[in-house]
This record gives C-alpha cells, sequence and structure tokens, in this order.
C-alpha cells in the first residue's frame, strides 16, 4: 500500500513550526527537505532546528553536496529514514551503513539525468531510492512522467526496495504513480499551497487507496 507523505521545504524556524502546525491534523509520514545551498540552489532550515511531533514517521532529504558533513548530526534527530543524493559522487554505501547500524533507514536519491544501471552499487546498499522529478530545494516542480520508467529499472536491481518520487505529485498523477511502482508520495505545493491542504491530502488518500481496472 503506498503512503502520502507531506513535504516540508522552508527556510526559517517561523515557516518550519506553521507548516507543523498546518499538516500536523492529519498527517502521518512527513518528508522535510535539508538543503546546504550548494547541492540545491537554496539554504533551508538548519539541521540543528529541526524538531517534529512524536507520533510522526519522519523522512529526511539532505540535498547537500558533501553528506560525511551532514550525517552524524541527521542521525542524532532519529528520523525513519535519511536519504542523499547518488550525484554527490560520494561513495554512499559506507555513509548508508552507518545510518542503518544507528536503526535508520537508509536512502538514495535520483535526479532526473541519473541513469539507474549507472549507480546499481548504490540502489542494492539502499533501503529507499527516490526518484526526484522536481525543483531541488522549492514546492511546485512539475511531474516528469517519463521518470516513472525507472521505478521499473529500479526494481530490476533491488526488487524490495522502497522506492519515493519527489517532484509535482497530485490529485490528478496520484493513482498513475501508485500504478507505476511507487510506495511514498512525497507532496509539496499540491499540499502546501493549498486553502484546505486537509482536503487535499484525504483526496490523495482516495487516489492512492482506489483498484486497478483492466
Amino acid at each position: 500500500m503506498s503512503v502520502i507523505a507531506p513535504c516540508i521545504t522552508v527556510e526559517s524556524e517561523e515557516q518550519f513550526k506553521a507548516a507543523v502546525e498546518r499538516i500536523q491534523p492529519f498527517a502521518k509520514r512527513v518528508h522535510i527537505d535539508i538543503s546546504d545551498g550548494e547541492f540545491a540552489p537554496v539554504f533551508l532550515l538548519a539541521t540543528d532546528k529541526l524538531w517534529w511531533p512524536k507520533e510522526w514517521v519522519v523522512d529526511i532529504h539532505a540535498m547537500v553536496a558533501r553528506p560525511t558533513e551532514h550525517v552524524d548530526a541527521l542521525i542524532a534527530l532519529k528520523p525513519n529514514l535519511i536519504t542523499f543524493h547518488v550525484e554527490t559522487g560520494v561513495n554512499l554505501p559506507p555513509i548508508m551503513e552507518k545510518i542503518r547500524q544507528a536503526g535508520i533507514k537508509a536512502g538514495i536519491a535520483l535526479l532526473k539525468q541519473t541513469v539507474p544501471m549507472t549507480v546499481a552499487g548504490a540502489i542494492g546498499a539502499a533501503d529507499h531510492v527516490m526518484i526526484f522529478s522536481g525543483d531541488l530545494g522549492h514546492y511546485g516542480g512539475t511531474a516528469s512522467m517519463m521518470q516513472l520508467e525507472k521505478a521499473r529499472l529500479v526494481r530490476a536491481i533491488k526488487p524490495n526496495v522502497e522506492i519515493g518520487w519527489d517532484g509535482g505529485v497530485s490529485v490528478d498523477n496520484a493513482y498513475t504513480l501508485t500504478q507505476g511502482g511507487i510506495d511514498v508520495l512525497n507532496v509539496g505545493g499540491a499540499i502546501a499551497n493549498s486553502d484546505n491542504p486537509a482536503g487535499v491530502y484525504a483526496k490523495l488518500e482516495q487516489e492512492i487507496s482506489k483498484r486497478g481496472v483492466i
């Protein structure tokens, strides 16, 4: 069963608090973005300012150029999942093993240009692979549905890996994404920019719960 994970992509403590309060009434699993201003062209809220309600399952998407400089602070937060980008060029499997030894799931993210087979070693070491189709560091990306083919390619490398999608998830494409093999739909602008975030979340859950029609 796929899940909806609202995203928090903010620059200040005030924005973070407001985002938490906005989605807390309905959110269960939440995707929090951090950025160093280098890998992604924006500085997001610093790691030492992050917090969240104890009942949340939190995934941290780290858009950082040097994962080794951030991994210890992220582990200390004890999230459900920590995801780094393979495009950093850093050897991620040892970092992922360190994360896993702390009892946390380790993930990798693939930008649009990255072909899964070229990073098969990292995929094989990951608990989660996130297909990134958005705009680094911002809400409101567009879902490039051609990227959905990557789900099949990733599963050919590691059949049981959890697959996420980040970028442009909406009520209009959520069903297609789940049918294409996406387990975690990370939803940014569709919820964050809505006047009725709880209503959008409910519609998204309804979409991903639909049965396929042959």
